[in-house]
């Protein structure tokens, strides 16, 4: 298959991609608003066409597990839920950020909390960047505004999970998962074969051959020096990734009185409450943070230079705000706008709040 024009939503184009990556196992369990990967998966039947296992398992805490399993094997494996589904596999994610594993996690954010409602939400940032499971670690967490970023951060999160022997997520609200929109699918991958993955992957368990020593993927160390020397190991390569794999968009930020700062589907709202800001003489620009983590605090820093003020405009009560805070040292006022329950703001009320923050 090559490069294809498709009309598709989210959630469908994250499955087409995964099997143009040439993704060798998905493992997940259905919940709205992402059941579709699943049911897209099922219906494409890749085990027929790249040999890609997909496999409905009986609960999203077998699912993490058997990307822990594929992931151990050199396996590229993926796993895809929503929030309530997402918070049961974050022990299996602490275990594979633990045993330094790649792998690809999805979550299409639900409000909640609790169960909440099948409605779109982002508060899962605190989650999703902070650790949402036990122990000093990261995820690389990436999050798409489009359907066709959808497609291309799935190559971009495998890539950048092998690449850091980490889990990577990709962070995408109720919005961009159902939404549908024209795509370009990137052309079919063929799936590594044993013998590359032996190569590319040494420490993988894909059996013992030669005089190598024995793999053992585990993130259990009882000894507390040598796990201190494996915390390090980790906290060094997170600062790698810190390094090295910031990203973010910004527009109209040169000569904006103003900013805002959104993420996703929000960030895309934002743009057409910037138009409506200017046309009223507002000069109003957007920075929008496309890895959450690592966070792109010091674009934000340099964009809020000689700024006035910063909306910060989330589908929650307040997460990412914290962060943007901490890029601009309070230098300049930070405000919050967001909208709670599954509520969509409008350009115009993002406008009103703007006005708000002006006047205060």
């Amino acid at each position: 298959m090559n490069d294809e024009i498709r009309l598709m939503k989210g959630n469908e184009a994250v499955a087409h991609a995964a099997i143009r990556y040439g993704c060798d196992g998905y493992f997940g369990y259905p919940i709205t608003p992402q059941s579709e990967v699943l049911e897209s998966l099922e219906a494409l039947m890749p085990w027929e066409t790249t040999g890609m296992v997909v496999l409905q398992a009986e609960s999203e805490v077998a699912a993490i597990n058997m990307v822990y399993g594929a992931a151990a094997s050199g396996k590229a494996a993926m796993t895809s839920s929503s929030s309530p589904g997402i918070s049961l596999k974050q022990e299996g994610i602490s275990y594979m950020a633990g045993a330094e594993l790649p792998a690809l996690i999805l979550n299409v954010m639900r409000g909640g909390p609790g169960l909440g409602t099948i409605q779109p939400s982002q508060a899962d940032y605190f989650q999703a960047t902070k650790g949402g499971g036990h122990g000093d670690y990261h995820l690389i967490v990436l999050a798409p505004a489009s359907v066709q970023e959808m497609v291309d951060f799935v190559a971009l999160g495998f890539d950048l999970s092998f690449k850091y022997l980490t889990p990577a997520m990709i962070l995408a609200d109720g919005i961009v998962g159902q939404m549908m929109e024209k795509v370009v699918l990137p052309p079919q991958r063929p799936r590594r074969t044993d013998d590359q993955i032996r190569e590319q992957c040494p420490w993988a368990t894909t059996g013992r051959k030669g005089l190598r020593k024995r793999n053992v993927i585990t993130s259990l160390e009882l000894e507390s020096s040598k796990m201190e020397i494996i915390n390090h190991r980790l906290q060094a390569r997170y600062r790698e990734i810190e390094k090295n794999e910031v990203r973010w968009e910004e527009i109209n930020t040169d000569d904006a009185d103003y900013l805002f700062v959104a993420f996703g589907s929000i960030a895309r709202i934002c743009t057409k409450a910037m138009e409506l800001a200017r046309e009223e003489g507002i000069k109003v620009g957007i920075v929008r943070p496309i890895t959450l983590w690592p966070f792109p605090d010091k674009a934000i820093e340099k964009a809020a230079e000689g700024k006035k003020g910063i909306l910060c405009v989330e589908l929650n009560a307040g997460q990412m705000i914290e962060d943007v805070r901490l890029a601009v040292h309070d230098r300049i006022p930070v405000c919050h706008y967001g909208r709670l329950g599954g509520i969509i703001p409008s350009p115009a009320e993002i406008v009103e709040e703007l006005k708000k923050m002006i006047n205060d």
